[in-house]
């Protein structure tokens, strides 16, 4: 699409037989590029009938099928769920077919940001001491200690970002040994590692199945001053429990405040890419505006993590296409391949409903949704694919397994090491996260007028014509080093990420 182009119509591929409004149609009103007059009224982001299309015919944007007509649609005609049919097909996988080198910037020339280095090597984006429950038994203790630490209470340290507690709902009244069990304790431990945690206390109850030191051990974690430990009936209950944590965190707050940002690469950025509640303009502007962004990143040796695997549904061979080695293409499709076991027989967007909000902003299916997720990812080779909550160990463009709901996928990337996440939305989210925080792009200049308290960027200046996509990946790419260097973003000046630690509950209670 042109910057500068001043048609009230979008096309996206010469290709595609369905073109996207840019402004809301009247019923009636003159198409002179398409020679014809609108036969419905089309809401801006909706989808409209270049020409005739057949009953049973692809429809097609962005060149790709993204279902078939259900019954005869004339041109002009406003295309939708009530006449567009999700039909599945099978894709060629094509593994590696579409692997370009990346264009690497020479080390001395990449960029750089203000990081907190710590002992391993890793580098955070931020300062927390965090406080995690082992169990949803002892989630109220660990938000007492942490609201004991108010702003006053912290003036002295300035270093320190906050004291951030993450209480949880599980850790018992579940199978052990289990997926579940593990991918629990996977998430736990990849926020008690985090780089953007100076320091941590993990608390318990005491009687729980997930044991607070079979947690440290069969995660690798080490003991010490800023990683501590506590059991609520052997510490001597809630009161005690309280007092105790207080003090612990009152001694590693000294510690946590010697770290001093300093300048490090921009390779040590990890980004987990999220998007949520969707439009028509998401797949035009803020998705492959964030995907520009993330292949400038890679090229200066940073990561950048999609997740979402319900959101790759019909798109997926846009990304084993990608795979630098047919093992990693087949590991996502054993993910989708499980996917469709685990929704089966219930309404999960997997199985090709979005929800009311992605239906309102103008998109039909999830094949449709699927097609402007995947653009979050850039162009780069896909180098990995890796389970929930699975430490990412590799740099470049990855992808790791997750549901769509936003605050479960956001709390597997971060658990895996993403130090920054950035969301985008057309219908407006008022999502943020710790220890990572959240920068949000919105897709559509009304809606980022009319949340300017929680959105970052606009990247509704590409449907104004001020900017194309790259321009708008450049201003995205620098706008990250702004907040990985200390920058708040929105979300975080409005404190949220408090309620937001949410770990993927996978199997049964009992």
């Amino acid at each position: 699409m042109s910057a500068v182009s001043t048609s009230p119509l979008i096309r996206l591929h010469p290709a595609d037989n369905v073109l996207v409004a840019k402004t809301q149609l009247a019923l009636g009103q003159d198409l002179p590029e398409l020679g014809l007059r609108t036969r419905a009224q089309v809401p801006a982001g909706h989808k409209i009938a270049a020409r005739a299309i057949a009953q049973g015919e692809p429809v097609r944007k962005y060149n790709a099928v993204i279902g078939v007509a259900a019954r005869a649609i004339e041109a002009g005609d406003y295309v939708h769920s009530h006449n567009l049919a999700l039909v599945d097909f099978d894709r060629d996988p094509g593994f590696g077919l579409d692997v370009k080198p990346v264009a690497f910037v020479p080390e001395a020339k990449r960029a750089s940001f203000m990081g907190y280095v710590r002992e391993d090597g890793s580098v955070g984006t931020r300062n927390f001491i965090g406080i995690l429950s082992s169990v949803n038994c002892s989630a109220t203790v660990i938000s007492r200690i942490a609201a004991h630490f108010t702003a006053e209470r912290l003036k002295d340290y300035p270093n320190v970002d906050g004291v951030a507690a993450f209480p949880q709902t599980t850790g018992c009244g579940m199978s052990s040994p289990s997926p579940h069990f593990d991918l629990l304790r996977r998430t736990l431990a990849g926020y008690a590692r985090h780089p953007n945690m100076a320091g941590v206390l993990i608390v318990g109850l005491g009687c729980e199945r997930n044991q607070v030191a079979d947690l440290v051990d069969s995660q690798g974690l080490e003991k010490g001053r800023m990683l501590r430990t506590m059991v609520m009936q052997e510490v001597g209950g809630t009161v005690e429990t309280i007092a105790q944590g207080i003090r612990a965190i009152e001694e590693m707050l000294p510690l946590a405040n010697a770290y001093q940002r300093t300048r490090v690469p921009a390779s040590h950025i990890k980004i987990g890419l999220e998007c949520g509640g969707s439009d028509g303009f998401s797949g035009i502007t803020a998705n492959p505006a964030l995907g520009a962004a993330m292949d400038i990143l890679v090229q200066h040796g940073g990561t950048a993590i999609l997740s979402e695997t319900p959101e790759i549904h019909g798109v997926e061979y846009m990304l084993t296409r990608r795979a630098v080695t047919p093992e990693v293409g087949q590991k996502l499709l054993d993910r989708l391949a499980w996917w469709e076991e685990y929704t089966r027989g219930h309404n999960g967007q997997f199985n090709g409903v979005v929800g009311p909000g992605n239906q309102a902003g103008g998109l039909a299916n999830i094949f449709e949704k699927s097609l402007g997720s995947a653009m979050k990812g850039g162009t780069t080779p896909l180098q990995g694919v890796y389970e929930y909550a699975e430490r990412i160990d590799r740099n470049g463009f990855v992808f790791m397994d997750s549901p769509g709901y936003d605050p479960v996928a956001v709390t597997g990337q971060i658990a895996s090491g993403a130090n920054l996440i950035c969301f985008t939305t057309g219908r407006g989210s008022m999502f943020g996260s710790k220890p990572a925080p959240t920068i949000k792009l919105a897709s559509n200049t009304p809606m980022f007028k009319k949340l300017q308290g929680d959105m970052d960027i606009n990247c509704g200046a590409i449907l104004d014509g001020e900017v194309d996509v790259p321009q708008m990946g450049q201003r995205i790419f620098e706008q990250i080093l702004a907040h990985a260097s200390g920058e708040k973003t929105k979300s975080e000046a409005l404190g949220l990420g408090d309620h937001e630690f949410v770990p993927w509950h996978l199997g049964i209670v009992s």
